[in-house]
């Protein structure tokens, strides 16, 4: 590996997922975007409750991702799941139908769920050096 006159070493390039964590995060933004619609139902038929549980939700499944992937994309799969099912759950019809009404319980699961994405997303574990380049305390 190439060293810089920091000592620092340069960055590695990035290299496509495998077949085997792309279907991974396939899963991970298809369970985000059921994770919207239950969140959507649940959110306005037992508030503050409902709200509670499915911010909660949202949450487990988006650092479970991290977690479960080892890396912030396993967080970003599921959000990705998660607002674009929440957009479209929000735009009205023709016909007048949409699922969320102008309450404030659905603007606090909108904002709440951002929150709790970009949360989750942050906590994520990032990539991690390696044990032999990683210098440890004396």
């Amino acid at each position: 590996m190439e060293q810089r006159g920091s000592g620092s070493l340069l960055a590695q390039p990035l290299r496509p997922p495998s077949p085997a964590r792309a279907a991974a995060y396939l899963g991970l933004f298809v369970l985000g975007a059921v994770v919207a619609v239950a969140g959507a139902l649940v959110q306005a038929g037992w508030f503050p409750g409902g709200l509670l549980l499915a911010l909660a939700g949202a949450a487990g499944l988006f650092l479970g991702g991290a977690r479960a992937a080892g890396s912030r994309a396993g967080a970003v799969a599921p959000v990705a799941g998660w607002m674009i099912t929440v957009v479209f759950l929000t735009a009205t019809r023709p016909e007048g139908d949409f699922l969320f009404g102008a309450g404030g319980g659905s603007y606090l699961f909108l904002l709440g769920g951002m929150a709790v994405a970009v949360i989750c997303a942050t906590l994520g574990g990032g990539r991690r050096p390696g044990a032999d380049t990683a210098r440890l305390g004396k």
